[in-house]
């Protein structure tokens, strides 16, 4: 039976700032230039990357947005919920996991530059999932809400703002 701790051992996953755990897997070897790149990036950045990505029940993602379109993978556990802020300030939430007559899906995208967080479904011990993100993902592109300033620009979703930010 998969738990929390053996996924931890087996995949070396390590916490990850936003919550959770993580564990890079990939990066791909060839580089998209700066130049080529939207004015959004600072820098060059590989294709592709992906993580295995580990959140127990209690714990969540906090709200966070980054420069690149992000597709999350199901793998095992109970369903994760991805809550969505598009740009034009509508909410959505988006279930991940195996159920698919429940409304759930094994794959979602969180399009780039839209914050997001989530947290696994009530009844959920925990939610192993993977996120792969094109071009590449990198911390110069990842920015962590504060809770006030989100809060602000957003106030129709101010208590679950308020609930998924550190």
């Amino acid at each position: 039976m998969l738990s929390v701790p053996l996924l931890v051992e087996k995949y070396k996953l390590l916490p990850h700032p936003e919550g959770g755990f993580y564990k890079e897997n990939y990066r791909a070897a060839e580089i998209i230039p700066n130049a080529s790149l939207p004015k959004r990036f600072h820098g060059d950045r590989n294709y592709s990357t992906a993580i295995y990505f580990l959140l127990e029940a209690g714990d969540y993602s906090a709200f966070h947005k980054i420069s690149s379109d992000e597709c999350w993978h199901f793998y095992s556990g109970g369903p994760l919920l991805i809550y969505i802020i598009h740009i034009n300030g509508k909410m959505e939430m988006i279930k991940l996991g195996n159920d698919i007559l429940q409304g759930e899906q094994f794959q979602a995208i969180v399009p780039a530059q839209c914050w997001f967080a989530s947290e696994p479904a009530p009844g959920s011990a925990y939610s192993f999932v993977g996120c792969t993100v094109a071009p590449g993902f990198d911390f110069d592109d990842f920015e962590l809400a504060k809770k006030e300033e989100l809060s602000k620009l957003f106030p129709q979703h101010g208590i679950l703002i308020n609930r998924l930010t550190r």
